[in-house]
């Protein structure tokens, strides 16, 4: 049974409630350990595999190519833009009779998805799609030549811009429909969450169709942690509107969040659910392929850690950028591991422990030196709480090393939503105080999200 909700005639949100039974013989597999870690710590709970998760564009594909006949139209996209089998968006898009693609939009990263944090994407025409393509992350942007040589630098100041992020007139002349097919990773500062809002927000202007081909929260969709960004004061492209760092939120949710509460001009939004996705899976419970979303995304353990970590790129601290397990990795040339993983685990955070961790950058902060520190073994993903974690992180390598540590204070303040959670770090309070503090604006926002989930 498929239901169409059309609030104030401006949103449409296409959901099958009710999907046929897979069969008998469909597969529910529980991957089981008996691991303990140290002080008899489960080391991972039964993971359970829901087959046949559809994601919006293999729904949208199936059921609703009415929306673009006879149109011409535009994708935003990159590699996570697949369908279960790993066929790209865009080539399918491309080589259906029923779709006229005319241009391709990239975020942050490219429509390719090979341009590292910060790095100018310049438009180009593609020779396998035969299409022009456009960027959303520095159309008019082009960094200093001394900037190339310090991609953090470059990071932090480009991402708190917006100019060259809004799509142009002349980007989107001649559209009918933009359609939206990225897989977020349900954190406010990562960047195609700005990238959908303020391309929702051209469209709206223009009078172009916006729809946006919704992807499960990787991370699950019931927990909510950080600080509600303080709006408008710490608006920027890591966090446009008041929502919290860990926002339980598809992509498509956000879109009729934005679109209700913040954009002046309504768009002519429309989304198209995934079908068969619950609030409390996490993405390996989908049965569907993981493609990293970004290049420092590799994995869905980076994407669980990610909410807290990436605080890290505020401060003097590598967040593990230039390694193979970005935002697990931390830690800095001045740092003692062994001496951090005792002191880090005799605070038994849950769901978590540091193991003391070497390594060398290839890229980004103290590239090319050898850093100490650690690496998160998330042992406990329910319990985990990687807001929490990672101001413990900040707060015991200030102590440990009051000498070298530092803040990178706009940024940090950018990526947080404020400066009053630096301020208490630099006090002395305590990170479950700050987090305390920070429990009513996130009750606030759960009452405001309730009429825009999906699922």
């Amino acid at each position: 049974m498929e239901k169409i909700f059309n609030p104030s005639g401006r949103c449409k949100i296409y959901q099958n409630y009710f999907r046929p039974v897979l069969g008998a013989a469909a597969l529910i597999i529980f991957i089981l350990s008996s691991s303990c870690g140290p002080g008899g710590q489960e080391v991972a709970r039964p993971r359970v595999i829901k087959p046949g998760v559809k994601p919006g564009v293999e729904v949208f594909l199936e059921k609703h190519l009415d929306l673009v006949k006879d149109k011409k139209v535009g994708l935003i996209t990159n590699p996570s833009g697949v369908n279960s089998k790993l066929e790209s968006t865009a080539w399918l898009f491309k080589n259906h009779p029923a779709i006229n693609l005319v241009a391709l939009y990239g975020p942050e990263h490219g429509v390719r998805g090979e341009a590292q944090a910060g790095e100018y994407v310049p438009f180009y025409l593609d020779e396998k799609f035969k299409l022009p393509v456009f960027s959303l992350y520095g159309q008019s942007f082009k960094p200093e030549p001394g900037m190339l040589k310090n991609i953090d630098e470059l990071m932090r100041k480009f991402d708190t811009q917006s100019s060259g992020k809004i799509p142009e007139e002349n980007m989107v002349k001649g559209l009918d429909v933009l359609v939206f097919d990225i897989q977020d990773v349900g954190t406010r500062v990562y960047t195609y969450v700005a990238t959908m809002a303020l391309a929702m927000e051209s469209c709206a202007e223009l009078g172009i169709e916006f729809i946006v081909l919704d992807r499960p929260n990787p991370i699950g969709g019931k927990i909510l942690e950080g600080a509600v960004l303080k709006y408008p004061e710490y608006s920027s492209f890591v966090g446009l509107y008041p929502i919290p760092e860990r926002h339980g939120l598809t992509i498509g949710e956000l879109a009729r969040l934005f679109n209700d509460q913040f954009l002046k001009t309504k768009a002519r939004l429309t989304v198209i659910p995934a079908e068969g996705w619950k609030r409390d899976w996490w993405f390996d419970q989908t049965g569907l392929p993981w493609v990293m979303p970004s290049p420092n995304m590799p994995t869905l353990e980076t994407a669980a850690v990610y909410p807290g970590q990436v605080y890290l790129e505020g401060t003097n601290l590598s967040e593990g950028r230039g390694t193979t397990r970005p935002f697990e990795l931390f830690g800095a040339p001045w740092i003692d591991g062994w001496e951090l993983s005792r002191k880090l685990n005799s605070l038994n955070l849950p769901g978590v422990i540091f193991r003391e961790a070497w390594f060398t950058p290839t890229f980004s902060k103290y590239q090319g030196e050898r850093c100490g520190g650690c690496q998160l073994h998330v042992i406990d993903r329910e319990s985990f709480r990687p807001f929490l974690t990672s101001l413990w992180i900040i707060q015991t390598v200030r102590e440990m090393y009051s000498a070298q540590f530092e803040f990178h204070p706009d940024y940090f303040d950018k990526i947080m939503g404020n400066s009053e959670v630096r301020l208490a770090l630099e006090s002395g309070q305590s990170p479950e105080q700050i987090v305390n503090q920070l429990q009513a604006g996130l009750k606030e926002f759960d009452r405001l999200r309730q009429k825009y989930l999906l699922y």
